[in-house]
């Protein structure tokens, strides 16, 4: 897209912006990239993410990496130990599909139902067994 077509034509140069981003190429100067909000915020959080990756994969190789991984995130260490083990072994391959592709989302989602579930396990709602019901009960208005 030419930058003269930001001008002449800026709903259809945004609704394009909208479905990916969009190099816009100047006479006076280098290409810019249009894209929404949402988007640039959550490429930032996938670099947030990798940086703590790396990090957490080089720092203390003693550790297992579940506990390396706590350290960045520390509430991991409210999951059980087999779901640290799980997180931890899923993120990594989560994170290199989306990096691969160049789709952060489905990083971004991954990482936050894991901590949706430290969340919920902190707020109590893993330690109490559900109620059951005796039998079938007749309701009169379903």
């Amino acid at each position: 897209m030419q930058s003269s077509d930001l001008s002449r034509h800026a709903k259809d140069v945004f609704a394009a912006a909208e479905r990916e981003p969009l190099e816009v190429t100047r006479r006076d100067g280098k290409p810019l990239v249009l894209t929404t909000k949402e988007r640039s915020d959550d490429e930032e959080a996938v670099l947030d993410i990798a940086a703590q990756l790396i990090a957490a994969v080089t720092i203390n190789e003693q550790l297992p990496l579940p506990d390396r991984l706590a350290i960045p995130y520390p509430w991991l260490k409210l999951l059980s130990r087999a779901d640290q083990q799980r997180f931890a072994r899923e993120i990594v391959e989560v994170a290199r599909g989306s990096f691969s592709l160049r789709q952060p989302r489905r990083l971004l989602l991954e990482m936050q139902a894991w901590r949706n579930t430290a969340e919920a396990i902190a707020a109590g709602w893993d330690t109490s067994e559900p109620d059951m019901l005796d039998g079938l009960s007749a309701v009169e208005k379903p």
